[in-house]
């Protein structure tokens, strides 16, 4: 039987630190899964407001608070129910509420709140000393992709955070998407997952096909996906460097492994990476020999994704494209239907989209990059207005257009001029690239 407890309730002092981790510890062994992390509790307790109960050399209990604004928060309440008799826990766990609120008060805060587990001890004690439970509530969280004392090393290699839903606003393309999901998200999001079935989490990925078919889209999207900031390499910019490119390349990675997360990027990576030839040794030969090394390097981090886009994959060096350097090697394509159909319904205006043969269009815009299509909205649309336009009155004084009243001239965009936009629209992607893609799928992808 344990022996009452005589605690006093005091403010927190550094030594009493290993106490807290205990308690916090003994929460975690109870399963009663702390709602705030100990890293956030230890810097309450060191910068905000924290008091505990002690018995001799012992911590029996301890309440840690935060204000923001006007709200009180309790970021830990744990009494060592091991050590404490029920009796006493009662009584401990009031008197540590009590002091944890009269050191907030001359903070003027409105109102002192707690969230919990399911399986919290502190319950009882709580709802004892004028805590009410709020029914109907859900508590949500997430991390910050990027901690503060990365941003500085983000923004020195250009990289950014990207919104969360870039991956759900590529319509269409399910294909694509569905191998993306399964080579790339699921084992890099999930790793404990992918282990048990013995998939390695990806390093480096090769996207390649035509222009303007979404490779740098689907690049943002698995970052997005991840929640990993995205930094996008461009060469281009790196040669300008006093130190060369290829300094400035290996000075761009060393940032890069600093980050605890992170999805490169590196478009038409032909520019640095195409075949080299041996006498006279060509002239991006130095770059491409760099850029084999940090792949190397790079593959041993982990929570980093490689991608690479191309639009000649065949003109790649073979060394560039060997087992062991990039995990897959996927294509990705023109736009299916459904991911025409979107791209219709993004450009057109939603006042005149309800009244457009849509099935028309998509059928009539097959073989077309997103890019074109959008210029075939973008050139409908001109020309509707320069229709609107044609008789208005110009003032001689000034010269300026007397503009159509908008009230009395309702927007003429109908299917025919879109699919007379369509015909003055030439295709960025030739049937003879078309082909070729088809034939570097069968002799460079690797799914």
């Amino acid at each position: 039987m344990s022996q009452r407890s005589h605690a006093h309730i005091r403010d927190f002092h550094d030594d009493d630190l290993e106490g807290i981790v205990r308690l916090w510890e003994l929460s975690h062994e109870r399963g009663e899964t702390p709602v705030y992390s100990l890293a956030e509790v230890i810097a309450s307790c060191q910068a905000d407001h924290a008091v505990v109960a002690v018995s001799g050399e012992r911590i029996l209990g301890a309440a840690v608070g935060r204000a923001a604004h006007a709200q009180g928060w309790i970021v830990f309440f744990r009494i060592d129910d091991d050590r404490t008799p029920a009796v006493d826990a009662e009584r401990i766990g009031a008197a540590l509420l009590d002091r944890l609120e009269r050191r907030m008060a001359p903070l003027g805060l409105g109102k002192l709140s707690v969230i919990v587990s399911d399986a919290a001890q502190g319950v009882p004690h709580l709802t004892g000393n004028g805590f009410e439970v709020r029914h109907q509530l859900r508590y949500f969280e997430r991390p910050l992709p990027v901690q503060r004392r990365e941003l500085d090393l983000l923004k020195e290699v250009g990289g950014r955070i990207l919104p969360r839903r870039l991956w759900h606003n590529v319509a269409g393309m399910a294909r694509e998407k569905l191998l993306l999901e399964e080579r790339l998200v699921t084992p890099l999001a999930h790793p404990e997952l992918a282990a048990r079935y013995g998939v390695l989490p990806p390093r480096a990925v090769m996207l390649f096909g035509p222009p303007g078919t979404g490779k740098t889209t689907f690049a943002k999207a698995v970052a997005s996906r991840l929640g990993w900031p995205f930094v996008e390499v461009f060469p281009s910019r790196l040669a300008d460097s006093p130190a060369g490119l290829p300094a400035a390349l290996r000075q761009t990675f060393e940032v890069i492994a600093e980050l605890e997360h992170a999805v490169v990027f590196i478009d038409e990576v032909e520019e640095i990476a195409s075949r080299r030839r041996g006498d006279p040794p060509s002239p991006t030969q130095g770059v491409t020999n760099e850029l084999l090394k940090l792949l190397s390097e790079f593959r041993e981090l982990e929570g980093r994704l490689l991608i690479c886009a191309t639009n000649f994959v065949r003109a790649l060096d073979a060394a560039f494209l060997r087992h062991g350097r990039f995990d897959y090697v996927l294509p990705i394509g023109l736009p299916d239907a459904d991911a025409r159909r979107a791209i219709w319904i993004r450009y057109v205006p939603t006042g005149v989209v309800g009244g457009i043969d849509l099935d028309a269009l998509v059928d009539a815009s097959e073989g077309l990059t997103p890019a074109d299509i959008e210029y075939a909205v973008r050139r409908a649309a001109q020309d509707a207005l320069a229709g609107a336009l044609q008789g208005a009155p110009v003032a001689t004084t000034t010269g300026a257009i007397v503009l159509p009243d908008v009230d009395e001239s309702p927007v003429q965009l109908e299917t025919r001029h879109y699919q007379r936009a369509l015909r003055s629209t030439r295709a960025t992607v030739s049937k003879s690239a078309v082909r070729d893609f088809l034939e570097d799928i069968d002799a460079l992808a690797r799914l």
